[in-house]
């Protein structure tokens, strides 16, 4: 079995109540903190944790994928932004393999808003990172080009999850609405539809589809992202 067979068939994965359950996505944070606004969501409490109504995550998880799957057949793109540190590798592991812009660093403000701004950077980038692989800056010191590549790497770093953007998405799929609260209103003013997690200490109002989900523990994370690809793998043309 090749790397890159085993790569794609990870994502192999269907939503299912069992495998939820397995993939812990039904702890929430302490009693303490819960959300009034989460009240209709949650299951229980045990051991002074909040347990989240599987049913109603099935549900609403649904209701995304099928929101998700006429926007895949409208070739409309994604951005999936999860900047936690347990995050970080998965989200881009799966936007790469559903070829979907991500954002895996800290949001960099106006990314929607100001989004021209955004284009020429990256535009920049790719230009700047050509030239020197086609050795075509020979009129710049090594301290230039040393100062060049370090900019560039910088750029990659914070950006390049979105070099291939050339137009603001139609939606974006957020794994923590409070981290990354300045994504969701960003999408919002621009009327880009917002799709995302929600633990038992956020609230779900004004977002247009919502996954009541343990957004912390990478297992929960890994598993709500594989079906996402999935679901990218079975309707993309």
């Amino acid at each position: 079995m090749t790397e890159e067979f085993k790569k794609k068939e990870e994502f192999k994965r269907n939503l299912s109540m069992n495998d939820l359950l397995e993939n812990g996505v039904h702890f929430g944070h302490k009693k303490s903190t819960r959300n009034p606004k989460m009240n209709s969501y949650i299951f229980g409490i045990r051991k002074g944790v909040n347990i989240i109504d599987l049913e109603k995550t099935f549900k609403k998880f649904e209701e995304a994928l099928n929101f998700i799957e006429k926007l895949i057949e409208k070739d409309g793109k994604i951005v999936i932004v999860g900047t936690k540190k347990q995050a970080k590798a998965i989200v881009k592991k799966v936007a790469d393999e559903i070829e979907m812009p991500y954002v895996n660093e800290r949001w960099i403000g106006g990314t929607f808003t100001n989004f021209k701004v955004i284009l020429n950077r990256l535009r920049y980038f790719k230009e700047q990172k050509k030239a020197l692989e086609e050795n075509r800056l020979k009129h710049l010191t090594k301290l230039e080009k040393n100062k060049l590549n370090k900019e560039l790497k910088g750029m990659e770093s914070r950006m390049g999850g979105l070099i291939n953007m050339t137009k603001l998405p139609e939606a974006i799929f957020v794994l923590d609405i409070d981290k990354d609260q300045t994504a969701v209103k960003e999408a919002k003013k621009q009327g880009i539809k917002v799709i995302a997690l929600v633990d038992t200490n956020n609230s779900p109002e004004g977002l247009d589809y919502f996954i009541p989900a343990n957004n912390d523990a990478l297992s929960s994370l890994k598993y709500i992202l594989e079906i996402l690809a999935q679901k990218f793998s079975k309707n993309k043309k």
